[in-house]
């Protein structure tokens, strides 16, 4: 019996993959420093919630091309740390809007807007560089799927903004910061449920 840490690779990424994960890297980092520095200034939670999840992002594009020429077992590794990662996020954001209740800080919506506006264009681009490959294996549906849900997210920003500015009150901020955050639960586990299956795959392939 063939040991299961060395399987065959039964399934190779699709061709123009790696590429697409350089320029969705560098768009993430990029917004995750744009964004992180806007969120500072404007005291929106749901905006620093959408920095740092450009900056999970852009962690989990650099596990991706790491083990991109590997098996499908250690892709599948990959895809799960990256699931764990995401479910991690989600709990640390509704935990901080949950901290940020009890303040009465009110973030500057239109800062908020311009910035939610410039990352919903930057993960566009992303999300359509990537769209071809959201049916392939755990590491690929996970790429999709975080990229996805920063558009979503982004959306949500935008709409926060114009609460806050109708309301003058924090509550749509934290309410998209909420929202956001029960995604990245959500897609986490979808996640690492696929990677399951891949690493299951994988070793019975090696059998």
């Amino acid at each position: 019996m063939a040991n299961c840490c060395s399987p065959p690779d039964p399934k190779s990424p699709a061709p123009g993959f790696r590429k697409a994960l350089w320029i969705a890297l560098w768009i993430n980092l990029a917004m995750f420093l744009i964004e992180g520095l806007a969120s500072l200034q404007s005291g929106s939670v749901a905006l620093m919630a959408d920095a740092i999840d450009f900056f999970g992002d852009s962690a989990n594009y650099i596990l991706s091309l790491s083990v991109l020429s590997l098996g499908m077992l250690w892709r599948g590794r990959a895809a799960m740390v990256k699931g764990i990662t995401m479910l991690l996020f989600g709990i640390a954001v509704l935990a901080r809007a949950i901290w940020v209740l009890q303040s009465e800080t009110t973030p500057e919506p239109l800062t908020m807007g311009a910035v939610g506006l410039l990352a919903l264009v930057a993960n566009v681009i992303v999300a359509l560089t990537l769209f071809r490959f959201r049916e392939g294996d755990s590491d690929m549906r996970s790429v999709w799927l975080c990229s996805r849900n920063d558009a979503i997210g982004n959306l949500a920003v935008m709409v926060a903004a114009l609460g806050v500015f109708g309301t003058g009150t924090a509550w749509p901020d934290l309410a998209v910061a909420a929202i956001m955050g029960g995604l990245a639960i959500t897609s986490g586990i979808s996640v690492m449920r696929h990677a399951h299956s891949d690493i299951n795959q994988a070793c019975l392939a090696a059998q």
